[in-house]
């Protein structure tokens, strides 16, 4: 909310009394436009007409401001001639496009700003802020009834620090509750009749889109990527040193605004993988540089300035990712040049301007602000390997804001879980988000518990006690909240797990009386329901193992049945990033198999000295296209994780929760085997490794002749103190002409006497 100022009449001179706007459904007062107003402007007009009408009763007559000229009383929405005569001193360049003036002169009202969505961006300040009118989502709102509104005296100009402000959240796309949270970014889809948004030519990773390799590369090797002395297009990105490369391709990107100079904006940015290139001219630049960047910008500076001589208003964006989020030594960005900034690395257990966690990013932020003219930042506020798992990152999404701003940062992208709506309180984020990107200065903890109330109504105190005791969880853990996270086990103990449970079993009971609101409940419910689902196992061997109690499904199959009918109904979309729900429906499914008999190297220990996990246990990477399950009679159940030999990613992996952390030193086995169309060579690679160190604790390449055929061998892989930090993996060698497939059936550990 702005702060509303007491203000002396910008007519009279005299300090300014209340006004009554509208008095028992009746009002003196008609809303005044521009005589020529643009689109937005006719939206702003006719909203505010809209909501006063359902607030009051009273609908206000629209009309021009020349009809203004004469005696009465007016809302003047726009930059009309009334309004620029009445505040002489305003400046309306400042304003920019997004900036608000929101102001009582004498009986009077002025509701405008820059164009083309400051004015409507004053009309949905005023009737928030003043008002009290809510737009929780695209379908959800709040509008007081009130037949009598009284306007305090009004002084508020306002210009946003974040030029271009982007909630990625599926909701947060619809146009008009956009332009009613005031964002306006590219995937936004605001049409201009509320103001437009900002596009990037090409968005992003357009080096290929460019010069893409299937149209240049047989003519232009030397274009390309040189990696280990070869020229290469799979996996690669462009010679950047290569002069003849950059005329073609500043060639296309003037082509590319010529088709649309309206944008403002066009990227320039490399692919979404390494392969830079080796040789030695760009190695010679890196070498002086001292970085992978350094290449980067000193191309896309060249290309900027060749840029402005036909579009000098034209800003081109470049990515500062990856290999490239180090700043360069010597080099500098052009005026004309935005570097995106991508905190992808990072932990968001912890403020990234302070947190010990995330050091290496502030000194990258630190450095590309003292050289850029213009920063936009790529934040990332999602878990991608699975968008419905709890996610306790909100306690840093106001500091990092405001880290952002302080920066020199003029648009901020918050990429959340665009293609889910069963995630973790994807609505409050994106409100939330949405509000503190237009004013960093707001209280986040107020603004949290305003959409908990307004939205959840009485079951918002259990909620906000759920929401604290995840995130006192994970920073009680110390663990880096990374947004690749495979699963909760790091920072979700069995006893938190226990009191979410109560406190959501709370909030469906407050919650009873309204089907709207349980609905609501039961949908921000689902990340916890999820996590119940992927841990059920472990959590039953803790539980049992350690006396305590247990608030998990008492009957997993029908919990797991019920978890994915009610996605479906709630229109769940993707689980992770391009990654349809259905995809994921036979790995939940297949977590409640019947037990099998136990290994045979424990058959005749106590069950406190050992622990088994199937494969329907396993946390399967790439699923259906890296890892799958399979029928496989020879396996201890039936079934057994099986990956095609034509990649060599860890797809197939086992976290080390705390149910094995307990056993202290425990000797460790995989149960394996491998489909061969060879006699000999290597077949697969296991291994333990600790995520939090860095560090693999074993690792062993399997050959051929020791796994080959219908019959599984186990792989001891030595003695260890496991973490929960850590975890077993396997993967293929990338070797399809000598094995076809790998089949994992089970892994286990056993107690060291």
């Amino acid at each position: 909310m702005l702060k509303i100022m007491l203000c002396a009449s910008i007519v009279t001179g005299i300090a300014a009394a209340d006004i009554t706007l509208v008095e028992n459904g009746a009002s003196p007062y008609a809303i005044a436009v521009s005589a020529d107003p643009i689109p937005a402007e006719q939206t702003a007009a006719r909203e505010l007409q809209a909501y006063l009408a359902e607030v009051t009763g009273c609908t206000l007559e629209i009309i021009s401001e020349l009809e203004s000229r004469g005696t009465g009383r007016w809302i003047m929405v726009g930059p009309q001639a009334s309004v620029t005569e009445a505040l002489p001193n305003f400046d309306w360049a400042a304003a920019g496009h997004d900036g608000i003036v929101m102001k009582t002169a004498g009986d009077n009202i002025i509701l405008a700003g820059g164009r083309p969505r400051g004015t409507l961006y004053a009309v949905y300040t005023f009737l928030e802020d003043v008002v009290g009118c809510r737009w929780w989502s695209s379908t959800e709102q709040y509008v007081p009834k009130k037949p009598t509104i009284t306007i305090p005296p009004l002084d508020v100009t306002y210009t946003p620090k974040l030029r271009c402000r982007e909630a990625f959240y599926r909701d947060a796309f619809d146009g008009t509750f956009a332009a009613r949270c005031k964002c306006n970014g590219h995937f936004e889809r605001i049409p201009e009749e509320y103001g437009g948004h900002y596009t990037i030519l090409g968005w992003c990773h357009t080096f290929y889109q460019l010069l893409p390799p299937e149209e240049y590369f047989e003519a232009h090797p030397e274009w390309y990527s040189e990696i280990d002395g070869k020229r290469v297009k799979d996996g690669a990105q462009l010679c950047l040193t290569n002069d003849e490369m950059r005329a073609e391709f500043t060639k296309k990107a003037l082509e590319w605004i010529r088709r649309d100079p309206s944008s403002g904006i066009i990227s320039i940015s490399q692919n979404d993988w390494h392969g830079w290139c080796t040789c030695p001219a760009c190695r010679a630049v890196e070498e002086e540089e001292g970085a992978h960047s350094g290449p980067i910008i000193r191309f896309v500076n060249r290309v900027a300035e060749d840029v402005e001589k036909e579009f000098p208003d034209m800003l081109i964006e470049t990515l500062a990712y990856s290999y490239t989020r180090e700043a360069p030594k010597l080099a500098r960005p052009r005026d004309n040049v935005v570097v995106r900034l991508c905190s992808i690395e990072c932990s968001y257990s912890q403020p990234l301007g302070t947190g010990p966690q995330n050091e290496t990013f502030k000194r990258d932020m630190d450095q590309w602000s003292a050289m850029a003219h213009h920063l936009y930042i790529w934040d990332y506020v999602t878990n991608f390997c699975n968008y419905i798992q709890p996610h306790p990152n909100m306690r840093v999404l106001a500091p990092n804001i405001r880290f952002f701003i302080d920066h020199k940062a003029i648009g901020l992208f918050e990429q959340g879980d665009s293609g889910c709506s069963c995630s973790d309180f994807p609505e409050l984020r994106a409100w939330v988000l949405a509000h503190l990107m237009w004013n960093p200065d707001r209280d986040e903890n107020a603004l949290i518990n305003e959409f908990l109330d307004g939205y959840y109504g009485p079951a918002a105190q259990p909620l906000r006690q759920y929401i604290d005791l995840i995130h006192n969880a994970v920073e009680a853990s110390g663990i880096a909240l990374r947004c690749y996270m495979p699963d909760t086990s790091s920072w979700f103990t069995l006893e938190a797990m226990n009191r979410a449970s109560e406190l959501f079993d709370e909030a469906e009971r407050v919650a009873a009386g309204d089907p709207a609101l349980v609905r609501r409940v039961q949908r921000a419910r689902m990340p916890l329901d999820h996590a119940w689902l992927g841990r059920y196992h472990a959590l039953r061997r803790i539980a049992a193992a350690d006396g305590l109690e247990f608030r998990g499904p008492k009957d997993p199959v029908a919990a797991c049945d019920q978890f994915i009918e009610r996605a479906h109904a709630f229109n769940v979309g993707s689980y992770r990033e391009g990654a349809p729900f259905e995809q994921y429906e036979p790995l939940l499914r297949s977590r409640f198999r019947p037990p099998c008999a136990p290994p045979e190297i424990c058959a005749n220990l106590p069950e406190s000295k050992w622990i088994d996990v199937q494969d329907n246990e396993f946390r399967m990477a790439g699923f259906g296209n890296w890892s799958t399950f399979a029928d496989d009679a020879k396996a201890s159940d039936g079934k057994a994780a099986r990956m095609p030999a034509s990649h060599h990613e860890w797809a197939v992996q086992y976290p080390c929760s705390a149910d094995w952390a307990r056993l202290g030193a425990v000797r460790c086995y995989i149960l394996a085997r491998c489909n061969a169309k060879a006699a000999s060579g290597n077949a697969f690679q296991l291994g333990i490794y600790d995520s939090e160190a860095g560090v693999g604790v074993a690792n062993t390449v399997v050959r051929i002749e020791d796994s080959a055929g219908e019959s599984y061998r186990t792989f001891d892989l030595g003695v260890h103190a496991l973490t929960p930090s850590m975890y077993f993996w396997v993967a293929p060698m990338g070797n399809p002409e000598e094995v076809d497939a790998v089949y994992v059936d089970r892994m286990f550990c056993v107690q060291e006497p």
